[in-house]
């Protein structure tokens, strides 16, 4: 058709999904289950707007709404006829007949599918991401509504639950429609995946109840952080209120099903809800988190009697100030497996965050490096070196990364490093000429490119980074004539739209990279590119 594949490429929209790190592991572990040919699903929130569109004026961040979804999504597929109800508010009646959740406000849930395909190996696995609908009686059902016009308006405060993205990395903040969105992707994800169990007991025409004996065999669910820790009392909800089970049967069911990943130590980013807030949205759900806590804490009295500062510390319920849930524990005691993201982090989870829960079962604490998926990263985004390693081990390591190894035995192989370094070579003029393109400031190819792009954070350390900067630019200013390894420092990332520091940060970086690209002394030695509106596209360049 006379078009260019990478001109077309640049018009299509990020689905910014996510925020930092959490984000792009469940991106990248979709990618890798599907190339492992597990049967897998992702389940999230269909969010209208993602995370921002960064604008950098006079150096400061400026934010924009992200409407992804303006020119439409020719991935996704609207799935209408899996629309499930989500509860909220209400009350809770104990009957003969057991407990029931009652006079709730009903949320639809429509279900969107996005293809996930594996690597050359015929497997297309599903991401299913819930959109919030209004049922169409919403507000009409009320017969005090006269206002049939403002009945239809009101619809908005329901489908507002699938709005927008929270942009905070590690960063807590107890907001109603925060928990809302939590709930939502998890009451609609169990109904789900508890419809799905059900359906695959062949040949089962018997409307008695079904036996969930086998559950945790056919089913696992990997809590990505706290954010979805709801689904423990959710669980516990529909076994023993819908499924009529024992308390004991649906606890060592549930236990069994989820495993829990700790994403971070920062005490800050901890989810920590009021108790007066999840019991105005969920009432039953916090008697059950009551229950669970009350079973848990009767156990570890039991093994270290008298021990009244444990209890407190290994609570699911904070008390002092304003009672809250905190969700870490919840997780931790309603998993049969936890684990960190990187050794050292592990670590801590074990021997400091969490060592109570770790003293009492070692066995349930483990670690998961983090990976990222090598196809996206290495064969999409850097065909030539991909070729180039594929030339010398084959293509098998695309699946393999611990083939990687097999580079080893070329490392005095002169022509082939200097192919690798032609390679890396053509990267950094094609990235050179976007940069000058984009920025107006001459780049030198041949320069050492110094990048750090992720979120704006104090703990990330941008801010020694530029103090950095500043100390090259000091000392060739001191010695213009001194040997210098010329250097284009590149920083990047987003700062949440209320995280004043991090605002300065990008701030300062700004300036400075005024001072030292201008300056005729440094020349081509030094420059500084604060890019902008980084995001999973920018990062493949």
């Amino acid at each position: 058709l006379g078009l260019d594949m990478e001109e077309l490429e640049e018009v299509e929209e990020d689905a910014g999904l996510g925020n930092g790190g959490l984000g792009r592991l469940a991106a990248c572990f979709l990618d890798s289950m599907a190339t492992l040919g597990l049967a897998a699903y992702g389940y999230g929130i269909r969010y209208e707007y993602g995370i921002f569109n960064q604008k950098i004026r006079d150096g400061w961040q400026v934010e924009e709404a992200d409407d992804w979804l303006r020119h439409g999504n020719p991935w996704e597929k609207a799935r209408p006829e899996y629309m499930l109800p989500v509860h909220f508010y209400g009350r809770v009646e104990h009957t003969a007949a057991g407990v029931k959740w009652v006079d709730t406000q009903v949320v639809l849930a429509l279900p969107y599918d996005t293809p996930v395909p594996g690597y050359m190996n015929n497997t297309v696995n599903t991401m299913r991401l819930w959109s919030a609908r209004a049922p169409n009686d919403f507000n009409l059902r009320d017969f005090n509504v006269g206002d049939y016009i403002q009945a239809v308006l009101d619809r908005n405060l329901a489908e507002n639950i699938s709005r927008v993205l929270y942009p905070n990395d590690n960063f807590f903040e107890g907001k109603e429609l925060r928990l809302k969105q939590e709930y939502f992707v998890v009451a609609a994800t169990l109904q789900d995946i508890l419809r799905r169990f059900k359906a695959s007991k062949f040949g089962s025409t018997e409307s008695v109840r079904t036996v969930f004996d086998s559950f945790p065999d056919q089913v696992a669910i990997q809590l990505n952080d706290t954010h979805p820790a709801m689904a423990i009392p959710e669980l516990m909800r529909i076994f023993v209120d819908i499924e009529k089970l024992p308390w004991n049967k649906a606890w060592d069911i549930t236990r069994k099903t989820f495993a829990y990943t700790n994403h971070t130590v920062l005490p800050e980013a901890l989810e920590r809800w009021p108790v007066d807030l999840v019991e105005k949205l969920l009432p039953r759900h916090l008697q059950i988190i009551y229950e669970i806590n009350q079973r848990h804490l009767d156990h570890i009295a039991s093994l270290f009697p008298n021990d009244v500062e444990r209890l407190r510390r290994m609570s699911l319920i904070e008390e002092g100030g304003t009672k809250r849930v905190n969700m870490a524990h919840l997780c931790i005691v309603g998993s049969h497996a936890v684990n960190g993201v990187a050794k050292i982090h592990s670590e801590i989870v074990k021997t400091q965050v969490f060592e109570d829960f770790a003293e009492l079962e070692p066995e349930k604490f483990q670690n998961k490096t983090n990976g990222i998926t090598p196809r996206r990263w290495l064969l999409l985004c850097n065909p030539g070196l991909a070729e180039l390693i594929a030339e010398k081990i084959g293509e098998d390591y695309v699946k393999d990364l611990s083939q990687l190894t097999k580079l080893q035995d070329f490392v005095d192989d002169d022509l082939f490093i200097r192919e690798v370094a032609k390679v890396k070579q053509e990267n950094k003029v094609k990235f050179a000429l976007y940069l000058e393109k984009e920025y107006k400031v001459k780049i030198n190819p041949s320069s050492m490119f110094d990048v750090h792009v992720k979120r704006i954070h104090e703990y990330k350390r941008q801010l020694m980074n530029c103090l950095h900067i500043i100390t090259m630019y000091n000392r060739i200013r001191r010695d213009p004539t001194k040997l210098f390894v010329p250097r284009t420092v590149i920083i990047g990332g987003k700062a949440a739209p209320g995280y004043h520091m991090a605002k300065m940060i990008i701030k300062l970086i700004n300036a400075v990279a005024h001072v030292v690209n201008n300056d005729p002394v440094v020349g081509s030695k030094l420059k500084v590119i604060f890019l902008e509106n980084y995001r999973v596209s920018l990062a493949e360049k």
